[in-house]
């Protein structure tokens, strides 16, 4: 059991997510409005994606990413900033031609991919730990070793922490691995992602059995997706992780009802609290995580 959790709110995702529900906010201000609605609900941290705003699809456009970090910090709202670096790994191949890349194909390199993370300097950035099938058709998103070693090596030299993303047991593996090479600072920490297709599923003997091959000094994490977010969130909180939550992940609050960001952190703080834990403050997460709070060089 977890009794001071670290509770993050993933604001927005890069899904196709923004006609199902009018809460899934789009534009540079809309996001950073909903992460300070998070972070005034009681989220300890907000993970950030960006979205086109004329399409509302997912966007790894840097000047998208600084206008949301610096509204944010404008704000005055103390909250622990941590953005995406899972953009530019898409590989869907050509159907007449399958070893090339055809539509929907957005392939780049370890600096591409954390551009955005350099300009901003956030106090966390995520770095997914290795390739999976990702649904049913042919999309598939790659990370492969060369590529995690130089975005792990990037981060550190900026002193940014990687949230180590993890969707089986063979990417824990290799996050280890980047640990034990001494590419990660400690305390290493981890997002057990469940439920994804075609990743690890959401329940608890997953949760568990993925939570206990983290290396044994870790700071981790665990969520679901859809309706069970919250379920997921209860069990990590149980076998003595942190949570997760957000409409990146779930758009509802209860059946039939969409919620938005900050009812989300609401209805996880309420459990969070029933269970007998508290959720920790920015200040008291950046303690925990040993997070070095930086400013952009720009």
């Amino acid at each position: 059991m977890n009794f001071n959790v670290i509770v993050t709110c993933a604001v927005t995702g890069a899904g196709d997510t923004t006609d199902k529900s009018p809460h899934v906010p789009v534009t540079p201000k809309e996001i950073a409005n909903s992460a300070i609605d998070a972070a005034k609900a009681g989220a300890s941290v907000v993970h950030i994606h960006v979205r086109d705003p004329k399409t509302g699809k997912g966007s790894r456009d840097p000047e998208l990413f600084h206008e949301v970090v610096t509204r944010i910090r404008a704000s005055n709202t103390d909250v622990v900033i941590n953005l995406t670096a899972g953009m530019g790994g898409d590989w869907v191949p050509d159907p007449q031609n399958l070893s090339m890349p055809g539509a929907g194909t957005d392939m780049i390199g370890p600096e591409d991919r954390l551009r955005h993370v350099q300009e901003c300097l956030p106090e966390i950035c995520s770095l997914d730990c290795g390739t999976l099938n990702f649904g049913n058709d042919n999309s598939i998103y790659i990370s492969t070793p060369p590529i995690l070693r130089k975005m792990a090596e990037l981060t550190q030299k900026w002193n940014v922490k990687p949230e180590l993303e993890v969707f089986e047991l063979g990417h824990i593996r290799f996050a280890t691995q980047m640990i034990a090479e001494g590419l990660i600072d400690s305390p290493p920490m981890f997002q057990i992602c469940l439920g994804i297709p075609w990743g690890a599923d959401q329940s608890v003997d997953t949760m568990k059995a993925m939570k206990d091959h983290l290396p044994s000094e870790a700071s981790w994490a665990g969520f679901g997706i859809s309706r069970m977010q919250i379920p997921m969130a209860v069990a990590a909180v149980t076998l003595g992780g942190n949570v997760r939550v957000g409409l990146e992940d779930n758009i509802f609050l209860e059946k039939g009802i969409l919620a938005s960001n900050a009812e989300l952190v609401e209805k996880a703080i309420k459990l969070i609290e029933m269970m007998g834990a508290k959720v920790l403050t920015p200040a008291q997460t950046r303690e925990k995580l040993n997070l070095k709070k930086m400013n952009p060089q720009r």
